[in-house]
């Protein structure tokens, strides 16, 4: 793309390194936290149950079922205090390469370590996955931050679409690779097991190959924010107290995010749940399931880019709701899936696919013309405790629905909430009135 103004001084090798950030992390997001972990995880964890049927971290007692819900939603707990920390501290640095790799590489080495995972080791599961997905929410609030600076107002759906792309057609290609491997575990020897344990390395290996790649490209902006007189850490949780003070003086923004947090919460439980959704309660083999969501990803692909282009001619803000009809929709069928059958399954998976991306990316574009400039980092902290796999409610919901009724079909539709209440807070945004109050341009089409 060219570049459109010198306020936006980005050259085409460092968006495409931004892109390729994208390609790296989404194998943690398909891979670990979508196909493999949850049934993975769940397996271990009924392995280590007692003679009732259930499990006790920590003194509690769960059903096996609800463990990786819960392990979900207490990631995203401890997020809520990390995220917007590591944003005020990206706007005061000037060095947010460094940043990104040491969260990038942190959880990539979290998920490689994933292979130790044997056993009843259904702790050490639960532990290295609240370090990878912290540490990997951590890096998305820094990548986020790039935006503002890689692209003007107008091409912000397209290039964040762009990205989104990118992020599922390399998460589609690695799950192609773990695909192969499903399909021909006992040619190699393996087991359902093992495989679910070397794809779950494999996404780490990835997750820090492509950072490397990703970081040749991207280079070290002027920090948005001049820093203060104490250390950066401490200026960062400061600067956490006076953003949210400040959002009281930028009420839409603040309506935004609400309604994002609502209705993204219903995205990422959909997408966290649907392995455990199909194993568990239809019934469906691991040889079913993981095409499926292989092929979720590269409709995922072709739907970011197609709402994108739908963006243009009608606006991000109308597409955003229009695929929230779609979710409300998605949600009720997923109820009425039948036991046993694959077809049904399929079908509705790849109607998530053409949704799944879109409704994501232009969410993040949308928002980005809500910040204050010079506060990208922070506010970006705050929107990721409920962006790429980092939702808390909507697990813990799903959670404590099975884990009252038995039922996870009960617990799916328990997701309704959100998509209906996202939708109805998102709509009451005047979106133009928004953007001109954060003191920024609005978009021709919005």
């Amino acid at each position: 793309m060219a570049d459109t103004a010198p306020q936006y001084p980005s050259t085409r090798r460092e968006r495409l390194s931004w892109y390729c950030y994208d390609w790296a992390n989404s194998a943690f997001s398909t891979t670990v936290v979508t196909v493999f972990l949850g049934p993975y995880l769940t397996a271990i964890a009924e392995t280590a149950a007692d003679h009732t049927g259930t499990i006790h971290p920590l003194g509690l007692s769960i059903a096996p079922g609800a463990l990786f819900a819960y392990a979900v939603s207490l990631s995203v707990f401890l997020t809520v205090i990390i995220l917007p920390i590591v944003g005020a501290i990206a706007d005061r640095s000037s060095h947010k390469t460094h940043l990104l790799a040491l969260f990038a590489y942190l959880g990539a080495a979290a998920t490689t370590a994933m292979v130790f995972l044997t056993g009843d080791r259904y702790l050490l599961g639960v532990a290295l996955f609240l370090l990878a997905n912290i540490a990997f929410g951590a890096s998305i609030v820094v990548y986020n931050a790039f935006l503002p600076q890689l692209a003007a107002p107008d091409q912000r759906d397209t290039v964040s679409s762009i990205g989104w792309a990118a992020g599922y057609l390399g998460g589609g290609l690695l799950l192609l690779i773990n695909v192969i491997a499903v399909l021909g575990k006992h040619t190699l020897g393996l087991d359902t097991d093992d495989v679910a344990r070397y794809s779950l390395v494999s996404a780490g290996l990835w997750w820090a190959a492509f950072t490397t790649v990703a970081l040749h490209g991207l280079r070290n902006h002027p920090a948005a924010t001049p820093p203060g007189n104490g250390h950066i850490l401490t200026d960062g949780f400061r600067q956490l107290w006076n953003t949210l003070r400040s959002l009281k003086a930028y009420p839409l923004t603040l309506f935004f995010l609400l309604a994002f947090l609502v209705y993204n919460d219903g995205i990422q439980t959909v997408i966290a749940m649907a392995g455990i959704y199909a194993t568990q309660e239809l019934a469906l083999p691991s040889d079913v399931l993981v095409p499926t969501i292989l092929m979720v990803q590269f409709l995922a692909f072709l739907g970011a880019l197609s709402l994108g282009a739908l963006a243009k001619r009608i606006g991000g803000w109308k597409t955003v709701l229009l695929s929230l009809i779609i979710w409300i929709a998605i949600v009720l069928a997923a109820f009425a899936l039948p036991t046993g059958h694959s077809i049904p399954f399929i079908t509705l998976a790849a109607g998530i696919g053409v949704v799944l991306g879109g409704s994501q990316a232009l969410s993040r574009s949308l928002f980005s013309h809500l910040i204050p400039r010079g506060k990208e980092g922070e506010y970006f902290g705050l929107y990721e405790i409920s962006d790429k796999g980092t939702s808390w409610l909507g697990p813990l919901i799903f959670g404590l629905i099975y884990d009252t009724t038995g039922s996870y079909r009960a617990a799916i539709v328990s997701l309704l909430i959100f998509f209906i209440v996202g939708f109805l807070a998102l709509a009451a945004v005047p979106m133009r009135r928004a953007i001109i109050a954060a003191g920024n341009v609005p978009p021709r089409v919005l």
